[in-house]
């Protein structure tokens, strides 16, 4: 039986994938006002800015590449049982290839149904031109 290692990870580590930050100087809440992207009622007054902008990001993290320290977690996976939880949104963690990653905040390539939250998808991202 491994020994069990919680990992604790956040922006910095998928900053160094090229991943916009929210709060870091020249971040995403610089670019926009949280309450008009990323609130219920955003949704309901423009549904096409927050789509706009959860799509920019998700573009951003297909183009994003899991970086050294995503795959130095998933060796550590030979001698531990390791279990990751992240603040973050992405899959870097999963395409670098950790097994258990806990994510505190979703996952932007999961969607739910604003009409019937029982309905829910894993978005299939695909790179655009």
């Amino acid at each position: 039986m491994k020994p069990k290692l919680v990992v604790f990870s956040g922006a910095g580590i998928s900053a160094e994938s090229g991943i916009k930050t929210f709060r870091d100087s020249n971040g995403l809440w610089e670019e926009y006002d949280i309450n008009d992207v990323a609130t219920p009622q955003a949704w309901e007054k423009n549904k096409a800015l927050v789509l706009e902008f959860y799509n920019k990001r998700r573009q951003q993290i297909l183009d994003a590449k899991p970086n050294e320290a995503h795959k130095i977690l998933v060796e550590l996976e030979d001698k531990f049982d390791v279990q990751i939880i992240t603040q973050n949104i992405d899959d870097l963690h999963e395409r670098a290839g950790s097994k258990k990653v806990l994510h505190l905040h979703g996952e932007i390539t999961k969607s739910r149904s604003s009409i019937d939250p029982s309905l829910y998808t894993t978005l299939k991202v695909r790179k655009l031109n």
